[in-house]
């Protein structure tokens, strides 16, 4: 067999998986362990120590011990392209393939570690609920883990139907809009249909995550878009709009008009995980005007020529994006403190500075009133 003849039958083995995102980039990744014998495929679901993996030769089950390391991000998780190997009882996950992009966001342990939520996906669809009012901080938290994850973000405001009317929609899709530059925001509802092949059209180009919220409609949206009811859809509170956990695991699925989705369970908490990055883009317009400040260093508080704070004393930044953003920073600050010694130091020296500012600044308060 000619080497051409060799490398057509070889990609003729794999072209089952090419609905799952399998490209010649995965193909050349994979190379050195498929003249081991293993197996390629891309993991579906995991639970407990062991993964559905979905090869050329259809749905597997493999035990992921293999691939067990201290690093809570290094172990299996969906969306990764693994080696497995092709028999033995169990069969073992050897390895997964380097990640393109992995959703990691803050557990809410007290020993900082961070969870992977997803690997390899393009777009993240943050699903957020018209039922109850807008919560514009927490879809910047998504947002910010969207794009430091490398996958491009889109926000979808389902239960578009619940909307009493259209000018209402579009003041509420500006608003969301306000809070996510550089995203597409886009309104739907599952129930009547309305957007979902816009939405259709975006994801049908990779891999995307869908998030949000217990009860933002997720399970409902997924189905919508598999065009069958796949996932179990569990009623909202009226008070609240909340719901229970109807996905409990994260679960890949190919779509019917191309891509995949990767559902996953609802997320009571948001915490970033080394997302400097990921904040600068979602407040990229305060990123900009920081540059025009009179110091490099400006902290957007009291500086004289800050560029940010006359933009807020202007109407032209709302102040709710300011205070946002400092809560994002602050908050990431302390993450990666956590683990880095040489942020810990900054941080203290900055705390120290502060206080001396604060204290000399009462001094001369004293001074004058005495």
């Amino acid at each position: 067999m000619t080497f051409s003849s060799a490398f057509s039958a070889s990609a003729s083995a794999f072209s089952a998986l090419v609905p799952y995102g399998w490209d010649d980039a995965w193909a050349e990744a994979f190379a050195p362990y498929d003249t081991e014998g293993l197996v390629a495929g891309r993991v579906v679901r995991v639970d407990r120590g062991q993964c559905d993996v979905v090869t050329a030769d259809g749905l597997l089950r493999a035990d992921t011990a293999f691939v067990t390391p201290h690093d809570p991000l290094r172990v299996v998780c969906t969306g990764d392209w693994v080696a497995v190997e092709p028999t033995g009882n169990p069969r073992y996950v050897r390895t997964y393939l380097p990640r393109r992009t992995a959703f990691v966001r803050s557990t809410s342990s007290k020993r900082s570690e961070g969870q992977i939520l997803a690997a390899n996906v393009d777009h993240a669809v943050v699903a957020v609920s018209l039922a109850v009012e807008l919560d514009l901080g927490r879809i910047e938290r998504f947002l910010a883990l969207a794009w430091e994850s490398g996958a491009q973000p889109v926000v979808v405001l389902t239960k578009a139907d619940l909307v009493p009317d259209a000018t209402t929609l579009s003041y509420l899709v500006q608003d969301v809009e306000t809070a996510a530059p550089g995203v597409q925001v886009l309104p739907v509802s599952s129930q009547l249909g309305d957007g979902l092949d816009v939405l259709a059209a975006i994801l049908c180009g990779g891999t995307s995550v869908l998030l949000g919220q217990s009860g933002a409609g997720k399970s409902t949206l997924a189905n919508a878009l598999l065009g069958e009811d796949v996932m179990d859809v569990q009623a909202t509170r009226d008070m609240d709009g909340k719901g229970r956990h109807t996905t409990t695991t994260r679960n890949l699925l190919a779509l019917p008009g191309g891509g995949v989705l990767i559902d996953t369970p609802g997320l009571r908490g948001v915490g970033l995980w080394d997302a400097e990055t990921g904040v600068s883009q979602v407040f990229s317009e305060i990123e900009k005007l920081a540059g025009e400040c009179r110091f490099q260093d400006c902290a957007h508080v009291a500086e004289p020529g800050c560029a940010v704070l006359a933009a807020v004393d202007d109407g032209v930044l709302p102040e709710r994006r300011l205070e946002s953003y400092r809560k994002l920073l602050r908050e990431n600050q302390r993450i990666v403190a956590k683990t880095d010694a040489r942020v810990r130091a900054e941080l203290r020296r900055e705390w120290k500075l502060r206080g001396a500012q604060g204290r000399a600044a009462m001094e001369a308060k004293r001074g004058r009133w005495a």
